[in-house]
């Protein structure tokens, strides 16, 4: 046996802390009156723009951004399947990227009192370069593994050198239709917990950057 084709997949992961956290708010309102309902809403809206703008000042929020307002209305039915009066909706969406989880922590606790307000959700992730430099040593590791899958490959049948002809992410040298995504991934996930004091409490879990790759070296 001289030669012989091995086709291999590596896969790396690992845990990183998160850096930002990205906050999702709406304000809404309702009511029978279109003009009432554009005055609440803006009445909600516009502390909480300023109370944002002053946070970034101080520092601990990045950035933030709020949507225009969006009007609409319709008619609903009651349970006897009746067609009630005319009901007007008011909604606007606040997003926050916050770098300090203490100050993320105090504020979702403030807002969460406002009425007309609801927390929709909190997004962990790493700043830009951070992510881009972990997801490139991680896919570095994952072409490492296949290295050696390939090289202990060989080993077992005999032959003592491995020499790269391929390599791609999942899915582009084999079918990999049951296999996880090819690219590197970060996966996010969140706590929150209100249950111990005046803030809410902020548990963020380690963002998993994971990758795979599949790799077809000649084994001599």
């Amino acid at each position: 046996m001289s030669e012989v084709t091995i086709t291999v997949r590596g896969e790396h992961e690992t845990r990183v802390a998160p850096e930002e956290a990205v906050a999702h708010i709406s304000v809404r309102a309702e009511g029978p009156e279109r003009g009432a309902v554009v005055e609440r809403i803006a009445a909600v809206a516009a502390p909480l723009r300023e109370d944002l703008a002053s946070r970034k000042d101080a520092g601990g929020l990045s950035e933030w951004s709020s949507q225009r307002v969006s009007i609409w209305a319709n008619r609903p039915w009651n349970n006897e399947g009746k067609q009630l009066a005319l009901v007007h909706y008011a909604a606007v969406e606040i997003t926050a990227t916050f770098t300090d989880f203490a100050v993320l922590s105090w504020w979702l606790s403030d807002v969460a009192e406002r009425d007309g307000v609801q927390i929709d959700s909190v997004n962990w992730r790493l700043t830009s370069a951070s992510a881009s430099s972990t997801e490139a040593e991680v896919a570095a590791q994952a072409v490492k593994v296949a290295v050696d899958r390939a090289t202990a490959y060989a080993s077992a049948i005999g032959l003592g050198t491995v020499v790269p002809l391929e390599i791609a992410d999942l899915g582009l040298l084999t079918d990999a239709s049951a296999g996880p995504s090819a690219a590197p991934k970060m996966m996010r996930a969140m706590a929150m917990d209100s249950s111990g004091g005046p803030a809410v409490g902020m548990q963020p879990e380690d963002i998993v950057v994971t990758a795979a790759v599949e790799a077809r070296f000649l084994a001599r």
